[in-house]
């Protein structure tokens, strides 16, 4: 009995060295070194971030690096990430958009898509649409496209759900990552801010004033060259709050979006009370115009798609139409296989052209 045991004692000293023999030679699990980690937020300069002129403020206009007002016309897009599952992302994109004659592109990133696809991710599509945009000639503004009140976290829809420090964080991302690139020209804060009469709970001006002051400053921290643009009350249309408190903050402009199912007609005075006014002392721009009325034919809107353009451009107004896609309304695009214009698409190139009166 006791030879047994020393044996099986030799037996089980022999195994467990052989264990810890096996054991030293395995590769043990690599460690997930987070202190050593880069951010999001760190970005390589993009080699042509400088091509375009740069764009700033002076007095109640957007100015060349000559000092010499620039009226933008544009046009908004979709969300990169829809446009990227239809396998619609690429540079003729945007080729067609500047043959229409538009000289800005509005990017709306929905807070959705960005948590969705991460942010390290989306990047990736921005910095391919900057990139798209500088070689063909095409200004940015990039937007965080929510609506809803920011200030107590109620939304409209879930896709416009987001939070203050995802806003900021957003923000951060953006204005460190883009810092210095030219192309990069408006910095669209929130896109329609609403407590959609009191559903959404209570939003003062003055909240929504600090708010953006808090966003402008934490921008500025990293990128002092690209305008944080800020919308007004009632899905940012309404800039009433100007005559008594404007943001606290330089080289920002205002937002509008006057579409025709905000007012009734006659609509130049009704403008000119609720935001036309504005443009005698600040930078505005209309970053959503478009065909709501009816069908969204010409039949429907013409003379609103005339006496919109006519008036923001009297006014030194620049503008951006919504939206350059064939799913989302009111779509300038019948389809993705033709690219053939709606009667949106086609007022848009005739007014972008400066063809609206031929």
């Amino acid at each position: 009995m006791r030879k047994k045991i020393i044996l099986l004692s030799m037996f089980i000293g022999l195994m467990v060295n052989i264990s810890q023999s096996v054991s030293s030679q395995t590769v043990q699990p690599a460690f997930h070194h987070w202190w050593e980690d880069n951010t999001v937020y760190n970005s390589t300069p993009a080699p042509n971030a400088k091509l375009l002129p740069r764009i700033s403020v002076k007095g109640n206009r957007f100015v060349n690096p000559q000092g010499i007002p620039v009226l933008f016309r544009g046009l908004s897009i979709a969300d990169p990430d829809k446009i990227e599952h239809q396998g619609q992302w690429n540079k003729a994109l945007f080729v067609r958009i500047k043959q229409l004659g538009a000289m800005v592109v509005r990017i709306p990133v929905h807070p959705i898509a960005w948590r969705e696809r991460t942010p390290a991710n989306y990047l990736k599509l921005l910095d391919q649409a900057v990139e798209w945009c500088t070689e063909t000639g095409l200004y940015v503004d990039i937007d965080w496209h929510s609506i809803g009140n920011l200030d107590e976290g109620l939304f409209q829809d879930p896709m416009y759900v987001t939070t203050k420090a995802e806003t900021f964080n957003f923000w951060r991302t953006i204005a460190q990552h883009f810092s210095g690139n030219h192309t990069v020209a408006f910095l669209e804060l929130f896109n329609e801010p609403t407590d959609y009469n009191g559903k959404l709970g209570n939003l003062s001006w003055e909240q929504w004033k600090t708010l953006n002051e808090e966003l402008i400053q934490l921008i500025r921290s990293y990128d002092n060259h690209s305008i944080p643009l800020v919308a007004g009350f009632d899905w940012a249309y309404d800039l009433t709050p100007l005559h008594y408190a404007p943001v606290h903050a330089e080289g920002i402009g205002y937002v509008t979006h006057p579409y025709p199912h905000k007012r009734t007609p006659p609509y130049v005075p009704k403008w000119e009370e609720d935001f036309g006014f504005a443009a005698n002392k600040y930078p505005v721009i209309a970053t959503e115009i478009g065909f709501t009325l009816g069908d969204g034919s010409i039949k429907d809107n013409g003379d609103y798609g005339k006496a919109i353009i006519q008036y923001l451009e009297g006014k030194g107004i620049s503008w951006m139409w919504w939206v350059y896609d064939p799913q989302w309304t009111p779509g300038m695009i019948e389809s993705w296989n033709t690219f053939k214009l709606t009667d949106c698409g086609k007022f848009f190139e005739k007014a972008a052209k400066g063809e609206i009166n031929k």
